[in-house]
This record gives structure tokens, C-alpha cells and sequence, in this order.
């Protein structure tokens, strides 16, 4: 019997029976991914950054530092963040291993490394998964997690729960988009995203993906994870901001013909955050894997360029070091 999607509702847009999708027309056509394959084989892409790896790593990593006790944020690198918010830690989209892959000898491979590792991270209370890609979610990781912060609660959009618990998670709770949840001081609530799900050949999109809002009374953050540029990612805002802290992703946007209904370039994410409001945004999703065509280092030159061309002077949207931190108790928390 074919499988059946167990949280269809026919009201729901994103919703079908054999699983979810994009309300957004979907871009690709047959024989795109091809496509794709054969230009990046024969142009070499991607190019190493233009200083080399080393170079690399040395402008854009630098230790984590974890002392205090004020609310900060910690960039991990890719979508990886760390929040700590009224002595309570939330870990999103841990990606921590050598590689964003099912096999430990093949895929994509860190080129940058991880700025630290389960061991050193802080008693986590809760984890936030945005889907189930493997630079999102990393088996390594969340069953490191799992033994080291049993108590650890997993917030997963739909179908990733049974996942979870498999790999030793013993509080996992799925959500839908737009549903929320309060745990201790803070609402959880998951958000539409425009992207897709598989972990194998045989479970496309039968688990959902989204992004997260997490609200407390002096936050309103946004983490939009993997998402493609959408007009409908506008009322997120309209219905939950305004923000005065967004992670938005610049990076895996090369060749735009094929990624562009996947993943929003700079330019993309600076009309998104101007849409927003320009809160303090993260630029995430770049600086570790080369998931596309663009070199490692092209992401924040071409945000440059995107702001530069938007008349946009703010430095509330600029690149930040893999493992660069921030105080929040001086964002603006006028929050209505």
C-alpha cells in the first residue's frame, strides 16, 4: 500500500496525501538536476576562495567563547545558532560533523571547522530542527545530544519526530506551520518556509520544513532556515513581527536557475529584510559546504554589492565570523 501523508488536512495548502509542498509554483523541470550536475563537472565549480582555504578560515572563524550569563547569540557556522536566553540554551539546526551526509567518506565535507563540539556546549534545553537535510539535521550530532542532554526538548516541523526518538530523543514535539508552543518563558512557533525535504530516495517531502519564531518578552527572533525568496514569507512579519532579530540565508544560490526556488540569494534576502523592517539579521547558510556553484567567499562580497545597490548603509546586516557572538539585552525590545 502507498504510504499516506498521517497529518493530511485537505484545508492546508502545503498539505497533500502523500506528503507536503511549496503553495509557490514549483521552478525545476525534468532534467534540470542534470543539468546542473554536467555544467558543474565540466566549469570545475566550485572555485576555492580567492585567498585559498587557509585564508580563509583565518578571516572568517574564531573561538567561541561561552562565559557570561547575559542573553547572547552565537553563530556556529551554516544555519548552526546558539541562544542563550534567561540562562536557558536553545541549539537551532546543529550541523557539527565533518560532513552533511549519510556516508562518513563521501559528500560534502566541512571546509571550514566546527567552532566547537557537543562536548562543550552548555546544558541544552531545547533543540530546533528546520528539515531534514543533512546540513540541517546530523545524525552525529543529535545522537551526541541525545546522550549527553537527555532532558533536552526537540521542537521538529511534522513527520521528523519518530526520526528523532530513534536516534535517542526522548522529548520531540512536532509542529505545523504556523502552530506554537510555550515552554518556560519563551513561544515557539513554526513558520512556512519555502524549500523541501528527503533524507533517502524513498521519503521525499514526507516530512514538512519550516523556519521559527522564538519570542520571549525582550526577543522577537525569526530564524527563516533553508528557504527560497517568497511574497508569502511576508506575513511571517505581518503576523508575528515586528522582529528585532532575523537569521536570513545568503548562500547555495548559484547557478539561480536551479536553486532559486530553494535557496534566496543576497540580493533576495536584503528585499526580505528591508520587507521586514531591517531588524539585527544574521546572514546564515554559507561559509561551510559548498552545496552550489558560488565559491566559499562569494556570499558576502555579493551582500556588499546587494545593500551597496539597495542604497542600504545599516550595519545590521553584515556577515559575522564563524563562532562571533552577540549581546541581545540592547536590541530593541518595544516589541508589540
Amino acid at each position: 500500500m502507498a504510504w499516506q501523508n498521517p497529518w493530511y488536512d485537505a484545508a492546508k495548502q502545503h498539505h497533500t496525501p502523500q506528503g507536503f509542498r511549496n503553495p509557490e509554483e514549483e521552478l525545476r523541470q525534468p532534467g534540470d538536476l542534470q543539468r546542473w550536475q554536467r555544467e558543474r563537472k565540466e566549469q570545475g565549480l566550485p572555485f576555492p576562495p580567492q585567498a585559498g582555504y587557509p585564508a580563509f578560515i583565518s578571516d572568517w572563524c574564531q573561538p567561541v567563547d561561552l562565559s557570561g550569563e547575559e542573553d547572547r547569540i552565537w553563530w556556529l557556522g551554516h544555519a548552526a545558532l546558539l541562544l542563550r536566553l534567561n540562562q536557558r540554551y536553545l541549539l537551532i539546526d546543529p550541523a557539527l560533523s565533518q560532513r552533511a551526509s549519510p556516508l562518513p567518506f563521501a559528500g560534502p565535507q566541512r571546509k571550514t571547522p566546527a567552532p566547537l563540539r557537543v562536548a562543550q556546549l552548555p546544558h541544552l534545553d531545547y533543540v530546533l530542527i528546520s528539515h531534514n537535510h543533512y546540513d540541517h539535521l546530523d545524525r552525529p550530532t543529535v545522537k551526541r545530544i541525545a546522550r549527553q542532554f537527555p532532558a533536552a526538548h526537540f521542537l521538529v516541523p511534522l513527520g521528523m519526530g519518530k526520526w528523532c526518538q530513534q536516534r535517542g530523543v526522548r522529548h520531540v514535539t512536532e509542529l505545523d506551520w504556523w502552530q506554537s508552543i510555550a515552554l518556560g518563558s519563551a513561544q515557539f512557533t513554526a513558520v512556512p518556509a519555502r524549500h523541501w525535504s528527503m533524507r533517502t530516495f524513498f521519503d521525499r517531502n514526507r516530512s514538512l520544513w519550516c523556519g521559527w519564531v522564538v519570542r520571549n518578552p525582550a526577543l522577537n527572533f525569526w530564524f527563516a532556515g533553508d528557504s527560497g525568496y517568497s511574497d508569502n514569507l511576508n506575513l511571517i512579519a505581518q503576523q508575528l513581527g515586528p522582529f528585532n532579530l532575523a537569521a536570513l540565508p545568503i548562500g547555495a544560490y548559484a547557478p539561480k536557475w536551479f536553486m532559486r526556488g530553494q535557496h534566496m540569494d543576497p540580493d533576495q534576502a536584503v528585499q526580505l529584510w528591508q520587507q521586514i523592517g531591517r531588524p539585527l539579521t544574521i546572514p546564515i547558510h554559507w561559509g561551510v559546504f559548498e552545496l552550489a556553484d558560488e565559491s566559499l567567499d562569494e556570499p558576502p562580497a555579493v551582500l556588499a554589492q546587494a545593500l551597496l545597490s539597495a542604497n542600504e548603509t545599516s550595519n545590521d546586516f553584515t556577515p559575522w565570523r564563524i563562532g562571533e557572538s552577540r549581546t541581545l539585552p540592547n536590541i530593541d525590545s518595544d516589541l508589540s
